[in-house]
């Protein structure tokens, strides 16, 4: 099981650092960082799996908003 958490982190890690060929967008920032901190509290709230997905996807949308208007 930690065989497919590393590669599964280490394949999300490849995945990010080839999009960084340009600068980010600040809608882009904000979509990220609003991922992490819905699935943070997503995960704190209800404590399971759709809990962490529903946050982070809630988080992407209100974090792209928020991005745009900067």
């Amino acid at each position: 099981m930690n065989t497919k958490i590393l590669l599964s982190v280490a394949a999300a890690s490849l995945i990010a650092l080839t999009g960084c060929s340009t600068n980010p967008t600040n809608a882009q920032i904000g979509t990220a960082a609003g991922a992490v901190v819905g699935g943070v509290v997503g995960d704190a709230v209800f404590g399971n799996t759709l809990g962490t997905v529903g946050g982070a996807a809630a988080g992407a949308l209100i974090g792209n908003e928020v991005g745009k208007k900067r």
